[in-house]
């Protein structure tokens, strides 16, 4: 079995391991990633692990932001301090668990847990677990920063510098206010459930806007508006007509 640990604390990160040689002498421990920012790089770069034991709170993130970067394919088991609401969600969608310190019967457990899953069974925790990372990752449940790839760089974005996502081509590009676009590879959809809906709005089926990015609103043809943008963003946007009311109200909030 090959695991890797995500642990930024380096006596916890021991003390994990020397648990995981203690119960499965076998295990080879491929690394242990110490950030966001380490974490991403190396699944980007390596084959998957059969196992990732992850902490979920990071010196620069928490490890949701690994997994909305990184492609959740395999199975996960967490160490946290997360309070008891919050614990059982993740009993239920994700392998297992961990309250720290970690102690070597609750490993114990989290491996047996591991070892019977079925093909079927992991596909439906990885696809809930998913679910979950999106709702809870961050501040109040929303995002508060992204890492994105550009070449061989790995940047980090926070929120309030983002002017919007725009989905074009198969593809979803994030513009910074500053009229820096960068790819980032989650959908609309996924975008729209982490953002903080104080600060962002889904304007249509193409495009989320920050607050900040908004210049001017217009009325425009058939019962929509039309949504300027500040500068140095050089285009515009329209405002779905059945989303003209919620529009209004968000403006107003």
């Amino acid at each position: 079995m090959d695991i890797v640990i995500i642990e930024d604390e380096e006596l916890a990160a021991e003390s994990l391991t020397d648990l995981v040689h203690q119960i499965r002498p076998e295990a080879r421990i491929l690394k242990v990633l110490k950030s966001v920012k380490e974490s991403i790089g190396w699944f980007e770069a390596n084959p998957d692990p059969d196992l990732i034991i992850s902490d979920i709170r990071l010196g620069d993130g928490s490890s949701f932001d690994i997994f909305r970067n990184v492609p959740l394919r395999i199975p996960v088991v967490f160490a946290t301090a997360y309070n008891q609401h919050t614990l059982e969600a993740f009993k239920v969608n994700s392998v297992d668990y961990l309250l720290k310190p970690v102690i070597k019967e609750d490993l114990e457990q989290a491996f047996h847990k591991y070892e019977e899953l079925n093909a079927k069974s992991l596909e439906t925790s990885l696809s809930n677990l998913q679910s979950l990372i999106g709702k809870i990752g961050g501040k109040n449940g929303t995002r508060r920063r992204f890492s994105v790839k550009q070449g061989q760089t790995i940047l980090t974005v926070p929120t309030e510098d983002i002017a919007g996502f725009l989905a074009e081509e198969g593809v979803v590009l994030l513009y910074t206010l500053k009229n820096k676009r960068l790819l980032i590879n989650q959908t609309l959809d996924q975008l729209e459930e982490q953002l903080d809906k104080q600060e962002f709005f889904r304007l249509n089926r193409k495009f989320i806007v920050n607050i900040k990015a908004v210049l001017v609103v217009e009325q425009y043809f058939q019962n929509r508006l039309l949504v300027r943008l500040v500068p140095p963003l050089d285009f515009q946007q329209i405002v779905s007509a059945k989303r003209v009311s919620s529009f209004k109200a968000w403006l107003d909030s």
